[in-house]
């Protein structure tokens, strides 16, 4: 089970929205709004902002790589940070 970061769920406050770890196979996080399921977000294979920030904190990777991966994630992925309310949209939000 993944565990959630408080960077996650202190993104997810600002969205208005509640994150779970995820039901749904594969998944990171489940996002709900007002109770409802609206969106299963990050898959569990590849990292994430918050992964490669407690990973800098550690020193298993240098410093900078959380802030450069996270660039060119939302570089590789503008469009779907852009369309409001989608999965994409809340991966880009939370996860990164």
């Amino acid at each position: 089970m993944y565990r959630i970061k408080a960077g996650q769920r202190a993104a997810a406050r600002r969205l208005g929205v509640v994150i779970r770890p995820s039901s749904s196979q594969g998944k990171k996080i489940d996002v709900f709004k007002h109770g409802i399921k609206i969106a299963s977000i990050g898959d569990r294979e590849y990292s994430d902002y918050w992964t490669y920030v407690q990973d800098e904190k550690a020193g298993r990777v240098a410093k900078g790589t959380a802030a450069e991966r996270r660039r060119l994630y939302r570089v590789r992925h503008a469009a779907e940070c852009q369309a409001t309310g989608t999965p994409g949209y809340y991966a880009c939000r939370i996860l990164w």
